[in-house]
């Protein structure tokens, strides 16, 4: 092994790996020495990786900042410690003995401080599993998953928010069900229409303002405003939903704004931070600079004097943002509320982005517990057959553990505080990351190690005590141990319709699906059923040049030809293959299916229960495809109204109650 293999393997760097069709992998030297260096373990001579390697040795001497243990069982410690005094979250303490080098066993899930010397470090004791459905005895849960902007109502507006949301979930929870899905919530940049993807946000920590409902506070509604069509104008309408927020700000009485300002010190610095981020923003995007690391070089410090003055100079700008955040926040939570109250054993299943914009207010502000000079994206899999660059960041491994994993645990908190579970977006990046030098392709990457076990334990701690679910979106190539580990850790996998193949090639039956699962049909990254039976993925798919290299057109309808008979076979239907230009039978069997799955929870895209054909996102195109634009056709009132769609919905919680029945 070669010094600089030496430190690819000392720093998680991961040289060889394999595809999806189980072909070997390297990765070369030059992709692992600039990755190397990125990280922050300078790579581009014998001297500089020496230095690199002796800082690494010198780094896993230092004491750690956070110990993850398991309730119940001792803890591994440095045998040289002999004594450990344990604080408590209520400040109560005692003396440890620590024997044989082993924190004794710890009864009760919490963060405590373990005082060990001068050394104060914080132990985290995870539950045994994350919190499950286990409270709800036998029940099977189902509901739809639903694209927030592409939801109407009978008030004319550009794209669908919060308010819209609370209608869905009224309307879904007197059907039956339990849970809805929703995107990624997360803030992006305001009034900025042009970075409008949920998955590319600014900040996981905070909210997309845009989406907030005066109304569900209390506060006068939105004006109406031009429906748009079929698909969202987000280059005209964030801009102006941010005008008309400045504006139902502006009216505030002073004892609201008041309110504000009080409710927002429960934020801390992080919030304020945020703010201060959004009002610069605006600021600087108006003179066409895009993101902070276009902005002048003085205000790239969050805590420099020049961003100091500028908060000072201009405290009602930063109060307006703080607003937003308040609005957003309240009305979520209003949602969450209403879903809980009207019968829902879940409510809203919120969604954890993977990364986030590398000029965005999570980069600015957390900038040395995130990757700094790469960026995240996967190699070739189903979903993308030429590898994908997200062109975002996330954290490091080295700064997790230097912040006692402080900005994953406020991530957490941030999105179940408001939602009754969570799904965990490319949740493989628990246990690694494909990671690439910024602005290169997919081709030079590497795999980068996380600390697993840690990552999934906290998130079962966070989980316990928010009384929340744990969905980790495991679709694609699996580290290995993965599937094993969530399952242990009782996190709810994803069983898309789509994916599960028997050996045979042919669709896996209801009965198949793992208990601790959640059935769907499909996803917002893969072609409905709708689309799927009559082709029009294949379209999309011809049409940008996007079919495998090693196929064509004809092929891939003779293969399309032939799975349609497996999966109506998997079906079970005594009728006729339906013809490819009649979806509607095939939609209703496979809504039959995943409801008959013995997942816990099944979930079925609105896309699914519209019988639509069209998906709302295509993975690795950007203007391409209108991904995250369209619109549903009618209020959703009218929609869930008519005769099929109310079948469909029918059928599929009908189906739930059979699979209870069938065991």
């Amino acid at each position: 092994m070669t010094e600089l293999h030496a430190l690819a393997a000392a720093i998680g760097l991961v040289r060889t790996w394999w595809d999806i069709a189980g072909r070997q992998q390297d990765v070369g030297d030059e992709a692992l020495a600039a990755i190397a260096t990125a990280l922050g373990y300078p790579a581009d001579s014998a001297t500089a990786i020496a230095r690199s390697l002796a800082r690494i040795e010198d780094e896993r001497r230092r004491p750690p900042a956070l110990i993850v243990a398991d309730v119940g069982r001792p803890t591994p410690l440095p045998s040289s410690l002999a004594r450990a005094e344990l604080i408590a979250e209520d400040g109560r303490s005692h003396a440890l003995s620590i024997e044989g080098g082993y924190l004794p066993a710890i009864a009760d899930p919490g963060y405590y401080r373990l005082a060990i010397g001068s050394h104060e470090l914080t132990l985290a004791v995870a539950p045994a599993r994350c919190h499950g459905l286990d409270d709800l005895g036998t029940r099977r849960v189902w509901g739809p998953s639903i694209q927030i902007p592409a939801l109407r109502d009978r008030v004319p507006q550009p794209f669908g928010h919060f308010g819209h949301l609370d209608d869905a979930v009224a309307r879904f929870a007197a059907r039956g069900a339990d849970v809805v899905m929703i995107n990624p919530v997360h803030a992006l940049f305001p009034g900025h229409g042009i970075g409008f993807s949920p998955y590319s946000p600014s900040s996981r920590l905070f909210l997309n303002g845009a989406m907030g409902d005066p109304a569900l506070v209390g506060l006068p509604p939105l004006p109406p405003g031009e429906d748009g069509g079929p698909l969202i104008n987000w280059e005209d309408a964030l801009p102006k939903r941010l005008a008309q927020l400045r504006t139902v700000f502006d009216a505030l009485t002073p004892e609201l704004r008041s309110r504000v300002v009080n409710d927002s010190l429960s934020g801390g610095d992080e919030l304020r931070r945020h703010a201060v981020f959004d009002a610069l923003d605006v600021r600087f995007r108006a003179l066409g600079l895009d993101g902070w690391r276009a902005w002048p070089v003085p205000f790239h410090d969050p805590d420099g004097a020049a961003v100091r003055q500028f908060a000072a100079e201009n405290p009602d700008e930063i109060t307006f943002h703080l607003f937003i955040q308040w609005l957003a926040h309240e009305s979520l939570a209003a949602v969450q509320s209403h879903a809980r109250a009207a019968g829902m054993a879940v409510g809203l299943l919120a969604d954890l982005a993977v990364g986030v914009h590398t000029g965005g207010s999570d980069s600015w502000s957390l900038r040395d517990h995130l990757l700094d000079g790469l960026t995240i994206g996967a190699p070739p899999d189903p979903l993308g057959p030429l590898g994908q660059n997200w062109m975002l960041t996330t954290f490091s491994p080295r700064g997790l553990a230097d912040s006692g994993y402080a900005p994953w645990i406020a991530t957490l908190r941030s999105a179940l505080s408001r939602a009754g579970g969570l799904r965990i977006d490319h949740a493989f990046g628990l246990s690694r990351l494909w990671v690439m030098p910024e602005g290169r392709s997919s081709n030079d990457g590497a795999y980068l190690v996380y600390p697993f076990h840690d990552l999934t334990r906290l998130a079962a701690l966070e989980s316990h005590r928010a009384k929340a679910l744990i969905v980790a979106e495991d679709l694609g190539t699996k580290p290995g141990g993965f599937a094993e580990a969530i399952d242990a850790e009782g996190m709810f996998g994803m069983r898309v319709l789509w994916f599960e193949r028997a050996i045979d090639h042919g669709f896996i039956g209801p009965r198949d699906y793992p208990p601790e699962s959640v059935a769907m049909t499909g996803t917002h990254d893969t072609t409905t059923v709708a689309g799927w039976w009559t082709g029009r993925d294949l379209d999309w798919a011809d049409d940008l040049g996007r079919l495998p290299v090693d196929s064509n057109r004809e092929r891939e309808e003779e293969r399309r030809a032939w799975d349609r008979g497996l999966l109506w076979a998997t079906f079970g239907g005594s009728e006729p293959r339906p013809s490819p230009d009649e979806p509607a039978p095939v939609v209703e069997a496979a809504l039959r299916h995943i409801g008959r799955a013995r997942s816990r929870l099944a979930i079925a895209p609105l896309e699914d229960l519209l019988a639509l054909e069209e998906q709302p996102n295509l993975p690795g195109t950007i203007n391409e495809h209108p991904n995250w634009r369209r619109r549903m056709d009618a209020p959703l009132e009218d929609l869930l109204s008519e005769t099929d769609t109310a079948q469909r919905i029918d059928t599929l919680a009908t189906a739930r109650k059979e699979s209870l029945a069938e065991g």
